[in-house]
């Protein structure tokens, strides 16, 4: 059986943050299931976020570097812990 822990390599950096974003979304998915708009996982995440007791800002903008130089700015849904950046993406249907 896979489970959360075994998917998660300890030796990856922030690993012990990005296991429990994990959770996170897994929980939200298990809620709420497919089919709603991007927004609504986006809340949903933003509260089991703050009941995990991570620490998250919301579209937070970043700047991106190429070799050492700006190449441009986005925005990220979120970031957490100020090290990890999370993007929430919801479809209607996979494709190959």
């Amino acid at each position: 059986m896979i489970t959360l822990k075994t998917m998660i390599k300890e030796e990856y950096k922030y690993s012990d943050i990005t296991q429990r974003i994990i959770g996170c979304a897994m929980r939200v998915h298990s809620a709420l299931g497919c089919g709603f708009p991007e927004n609504i996982y986006y809340r949903a995440m933003a509260i089991d976020m703050k009941d995990e007791g991570l620490n998250f800002e919301s579209e937070k903008e970043v700047i991106v570097y190429y070799k050492n130089q700006v190449v441009g700015k986005r925005k990220v849904d979120f970031m957490v812990e100020g090290v990890v950046s999370v993007e929430i993406k919801a479809v209607s249907e996979l494709n190959d």
